[in-house]
Order: structure tokens, then C-alpha cells, then sequence
């Protein structure tokens, strides 16, 4: 169950902030069927709990020099609780990795990587992640095209707030 119930209204303002991010108050407000006001009180709810929690543009990653994008699946040894707070931190210090999660399955940790080329990920590789607090495997996939890139979450598929 979701700590924040979404209304109507709240999933409306989301899903417009997720396609466009640069709406002005007035514009989301005009979509969602508010008036300005309340509609800026309610973003501000939404970003205050934390449900927003910021903006960004979505960049080209080949574009912009990142051809390459990698993920790679880290197996840890059994470790204390230190060298699990010391694995963590490294990663999430690691400009090169835009997401890491905690997975099941053979693998620990599941990175997504992105470099300019297949050289910069092998020095990433040998210089940084074999480098990193108890690392015992690592497996690379590489993407051979994106098919569907990070998209929006699909509000529409939540159960109504007023629903039990």
C-alpha cells in the first residue's frame, strides 16, 4: 500500500509533471482542471511529501558523448555490516553508474552503467568496479539498442484513493 493516497486530481498533476516537467503553474493548472492556487498548493504537497522529488531534463546519452551502456551484475562476498555500508557508498559515488539496485537472483547488485565506448567501460571495469569493497563476480550485458528508455510511471493503473 502506498504511504501517500493519490486523488484523481494529484495523479493528474503527476502524470502532466512527468510529460512535461517546464508547464507552467498556470498551464498544469489549466490541464488538470484547477485553478492556479490550489493547483500550486497541491504541487507543493506532492513535492514536500517527497512524491515529487525533483526536476530534470532528459538528455540524448549517445548525443552527448555516452554510446555505451552497460549492465552489470555484482556478486558480493558475505560481508559485515561495515563493508556493506562502504560497497554502497562507492557505488553510489560512481558518476559513470545512473542506477544500482539491490537484486535476487544470481547477482547482488544490478548497475546501469554508461560510458563513451567499450575502452572507457574496460577501464572502469579493471580501475574501479573489480576495485570495489567485496566484490566477488562480476557479469556485463550490453545494450545493443534501447527499445524503450526510462518512461513515465503508470499512474493510470492505480487503484482509485477513495477505493478500499
Amino acid at each position: 500500500m502506498p504511504k501517500n493516497r493519490l486523488d484523481a486530481i494529484d495523479r493528474r498533476i503527476l502524470a502532466a509533471l512527468q510529460r512535461d516537467a517546464r508547464l507552467t503553474n498556470v498551464e498544469l493548472a489549466e490541464e488538470v482542471s484547477l485553478s492556479p492556487s490550489p493547483c500550486l498548493r497541491r504541487v507543493r504537497q506532492l513535492e514536500a511529501s517527497g512524491l515529487i522529488r525533483g526536476y530534470h531534463a532528459e538528455l540524448d546519452r549517445g548525443g552527448v558523448g555516452f554510446g555505451l551502456t552497460v549492465f552489470v551484475g555484482i556478486k558480493v562476498e558475505r560481508h559485515h555490516e561495515e563493508q556493506a555500508h562502504a560497497f554502497r557508498e562507492a557505488v553510489i559515488s560512481l558518476p559513470e553508474v545512473i542506477s544500482a539496485h539491490l537484486v535476487s537472483g544470481e547477482a547482488d547488485f544490478l548497475l546501469q552503467v554508461v560510458v563513451p565506448d567499450l575502452a572507457a567501460y574496460e577501464r572502469f571495469l579493471m580501475q574501479t568496479l573489480l576495485r570495489l569493497p567485496g566484490v566477488s563476480d562480476i557479469r556485463s550485458n550490453f545494450a545493443i539498442q534501447t527499445v524503450k528508455d526510462q518512461g513515465p510511471l503508470p499512474l493510470e493503473r492505480l487503484p482509485d484513493a477513495d477505493m478500499p
